[in-house]
């Protein structure tokens, strides 16, 4: 049973494991300790687990599970980054926060459970999120299982490399300019951003930086991220806002094939010759499947963009500072951050209130303009990154002495496209269609109008079945 069982894993995505829980040809508790087993052979090699929760995982199994379980038994992980999960370690990738642990759920967890995952541990973050790389001198980094020379991406870079390596069929992330998409796109599976408002996020907070952040999944398989969508989506108790829900099932229109959609390019960024290569590859493949590519240009000034975002971010940070340091009785105290996150707070983490209106104005504001210049497309495309995943320790390589402009620069010439979507508010998704030369994933970056998720999904389908990546299975990995 034990072979079955990881025969299942290698080549199963979750919906299809969940299954066969629920007509009891897979026991719950063998599926838990093969899981386990994967853990432990190949961490080691990528660094992508925090907190083991193998103990409360195995109590969890004493709930009987249920038909209406579509995930019923089938183990995952959580991001730990700013999300909650009840008695486990809560890092936030930082010296800073302790051995802090807290007594509750996030919502998305608790709705998760609900769906009958099994919670196996915590994944890996760079500090509080602000990196395109996931490493950090609390927890080391974060190695992408195709090449471990080389960065799994960020900031749900723990999550990525386990559903990579084929440890999982999918993990909890979450996304405020892209870390759900760009480790999806350093490690060759599926990542997908919703439209604000459509996941909770309580109960902790009402939303996160102004509403650029989001949760949601890593997953295999394009079905697995719509079904957990379904069984996640949706307002939470005393939520500020909510986004409208579709008509039909996310999974449903996973399983429906796209109109012809009109699909704009992004025009006015550099890409490396592998990433332009990407995206000319992309767009045949498109037009092949009946859908019409044109260039576009966008309606806003991509620099004046990126250094708003940070009128956000800096803010946000020093707030949770703040908190940390009222909570343990002490502030906390330079020496206990990351280089970057010094940098951020130096030049943006005071500034003043009238500034940071200002600058959540500003996001609403493209948010409409970016509705009107969509009047005429269906999705937005480029490629999620403008150059393969760099090597560890390059990406990320900031002292003090640096400004915040280098820090924007260094990121965001990497990843031009993926913080567009969550300021506006935008469904967004890296899909996996094409290898570099080098055997390094990268992804093609599509973005849809507001709300319109079940769009994304079933373009998103549709080019699973052109191209499929599920048999793709990284040099490191669960299935030897």
């Amino acid at each position: 049973m034990s072979d079955d069982i990881h025969h299942l894993l290698d080549t199963s995505d979750g919906l299809a494991i969940g299954e066969q829980v629920a007509r009891g040809d897979v026991a719950p508790r063998d599926l838990l300790d093969a899981v386990i087993t994967r853990i432990e052979a190949v961490d080691p090699a990528i660094n992508a687990v925090v907190d083991h929760l193998y103990d409360d995982a195995r109590a969890s199994l004493e709930h009987p599970f249920t038909a209406k379980m579509p995930f019923a038994g089938v183990p995952t992980l959580i991001k730990d980054l700013f999300s909650p999960v009840k008695g486990a370690l809560m890092t936030n990738g930082s010296i800073s926060a302790g051995d802090m642990r807290v007594p509750f759920d996030d919502e998305v967890v608790s709705r998760l459970r609900r769906a009958g995952v099994v919670l196996v541990g915590t994944t890996t973050a760079p500090e509080f999120g602000t990196s395109y790389t996931t490493e950090s001198t609390r927890l080391g980094a974060t190695r992408n299982p195709w090449n471990t020379d080389h960065s799994a991406g960020g900031s749900s870079g723990g999550a990525a490399a386990l559903v990579a390596a084929r440890v999982v069929p999918f993990a909890h992330g979450n996304d405020g300019g892209g870390s759900l998409r760009v480790p999806a796109s350093c490690c060759g599976v599926f990542g997908f951003k919703p439209s604000r408002g459509v996941m909770p996020s309580g109960p902790m907070t009402g939303e996160g930086w102004a509403g650029m952040s989001t949760a949601h999944v890593i997953t295999r398989s394009v079905r697995d991220s719509a079904a957990l969508l379904d069984a996640s989506a949706g307002m939470d108790t005393g939520a500020p806002y909510a986004a409208p829900r579709p008509d039909t099932t996310y999974l449903a229109s996973a399983g429906r094939r796209p109109e012809a959609l009109r699909i704009g390019v992004i025009e006015g960024r550099e890409l490396s010759p592998e990433a332009k290569d990407v995206e000319e590859q992309t767009i045949a493949l498109c037009e092949a499947l009946g859908h019409r590519a044109e260039r576009v240009t966008l309606p806003l000034n991509w620099d004046e963009f990126y250094d708003r975002c940070f009128d956000i971010i800096g803010p946000n940070t020093r707030q949770y500072l703040d908190m940390v340091g009222e909570q343990r009785g002490r502030a906390v105290a330079m020496d206990e951050l990351e280089p970057r996150t010094r940098v951020i707070l130096r030049e943006r983490g005071s500034i003043s209130a009238p500034r940071y209106i200002s600058a959540v104005s500003y996001i609403h504001a493209l948010g409409r303009a970016m509705a009107t210049a969509m009047t005429d497309i269906d999705v937005i495309l480029s490629p999620t990154l403008s150059r393969q995943p760099p090597k560890i320790g390059t990406l990320d390589a900031f002292d003090e002495r640096l400004s915040l402009d280098d820090i924007i620069h260094a990121f965001h010439s990497y990843s031009p496209f993926t913080a567009l979507a969550n300021a506006t508010g935008q469904p967004a998704m890296s899909v996996p269609l094409f290898w570099t030369p080098d055997g390094l994933p990268l992804g093609s970056h599509f973005g849809g109008r507001f709300g319109e998720e079940t769009r994304l999904f079933s373009l998103a389908a549709q080019l699973e079945e052109a191209r499929p990546w599920a048999g793709r299975i990284p040099p490191i990995n669960a299935c030897q």
